[in-house]
């Protein structure tokens, strides 16, 4: 009996031993099993950021081809201006004088949704997109012949170009009363110096100063911070981020209040989500300075008729969301500048504003608007 029990232990023995190495194999296995576990969890991280980088754009890509044909406004129109070009153009209202509206720099044509409605009860007003923003389609630059090449892409003197063509090939009522804020101010000066014929009134709001960026403070807010934040706000929308912000509330349209439609404010988002436009919008403010240097040129050169009669119209400071000294020494230069290159001008102050005013305090530059267009119609009525 011991000898079989023996036996039985001895035959045992391989058996003990071959149940004992799993156990012993575990640690081996666990870090193969871990191994493993780590893989698959970097697999599934990497096919979550393929579908964060890649979904969002391409969503967005969708949404805009849709938007673009839905939002183009019902009572505006592509008017081809030449050279392969076609420029949004929105009229409302019958009558003369005509008003034309030149947005802000980087802005759209909505900007001037609330005088645009004000005004048109009297007379006919236009606001137009200028190329590149909104829906007028920027060409490459190798798509242009002839005087237009002499102009950067982006600078006023290939603006108001653009807006010569606009207007003649929409064949718009002249005189004009030809209003622009900042950038549009400044275009508003060089069509005006050259078209003089053309524009009974130009209406400058918070017009920008020739010298501003001879000031190399306002260079460094300008070049270091502003087309920074206007850049990041471009990659934004090419990556889809900024539509998902507006959806989280996070971005808001510029132009709000009850009395906008519903409308406006969908083509608003709808621009602030179109990298074409948000690029058009970064490079005329990066070639700003540029355009300031032809407006000075072109003053020197061709004064403005008599004919013209000038009006500023400035708020508080320029920007309230810049620092006070910067705001300071715009007001500044834009003292020294229209002394002494429109030492008749009417000027207009608006309490409480600042650049924003024609979609923050629309009320009061309609107010003004509709008494010029009452002023020239009383004239031309009398002759």
């Amino acid at each position: 009996m011991r000898r079989r029990t023996d036996a039985q232990a001895s035959n045992n023995e391989p058996v003990n031993a071959d149940r004992k190495d799993p156990d012993q194999r575990l640690p081996s296995q666990a870090k193969a099993e871990g191994r493993v576990s780590y893989s698959s969890v970097l697999t599934t991280i990497g096919k979550c950021l393929l579908v964060i980088i890649f979904i969002p754009p391409f969503l967005n890509y969708a949404s805009l081809q849709r938007e673009g044909q839905v939002l183009l406004p019902k009572d505006g129109q592509m008017v081809d201006v030449g050279l392969g070009q076609k420029m949004h153009l929105l009229c409302k209202g019958k009558g003369q004088p005509v008003v034309i509206l030149d947005a802000p720099t980087g802005m759209s044509s909505d900007v001037w949704w609330h005088v645009l409605e004000s005004v048109a009860t009297l007379t006919m007003v236009c606001t137009y997109d200028r190329m590149g923003l909104g829906f007028s389609r920027r060409q490459m630059q190798n798509e242009t012949t002839g005087t237009e090449k002499v102009w950067g892409m982006s600078t006023t003197g290939r603006m108001v170009d653009d807006l010569h063509r606009l207007l003649q090939a929409a064949e718009i009522a002249k005189p004009f009363i030809l209003v622009g804020s900042e950038l549009g101010s400044l275009n508003g000066r060089f069509y005006s110096h050259i078209h003089d014929v053309q524009v009974s009134d130009l209406v400058l709001i918070d017009p920008i100063p020739e010298d501003v960026f001879e000031d190399d403070q306002w260079k460094q807010y300008w070049w270091g911070k502003l087309v920074p934040s206007l850049q990041a706000r471009q990659f934004s929308a090419a990556t889809g981020l900024s539509r998902m912000l507006i959806i989280l509330g996070v971005i808001e349209p510029a132009v709000t209040g009850e009395d906008v439609s519903e409308e406006v404010i969908l083509r608003q988002k709808y621009l602030l989500s179109n990298p074409a436009h948000q690029s058009s919008a970064v490079d005329e403010h990066y070639f700003l300075n540029e355009s300031a240097a032809q407006v000075r040129d072109i003053t020197k050169f061709k004064p403005l008729s008599s004919r013209t009669a000038v009006s500023v119209i400035t708020g508080d400071s320029f920007d309230q969301e810049i620092p006070e000294h910067l705001n300071q020494m715009v007001a500044r230069l834009q003292k020294k500048f229209l002394e002494e290159s429109y030492p008749s001008a009417n000027h207009i102050h608006i309490k409480g504003a600042d650049r924003r005013m024609i979609y923050k305090k629309p009320s009061a530059i309609s107010q003004y608007l509709r008494k010029l267009v009452h002023q020239r119609q009383a004239k031309q009525q009398s002759e």
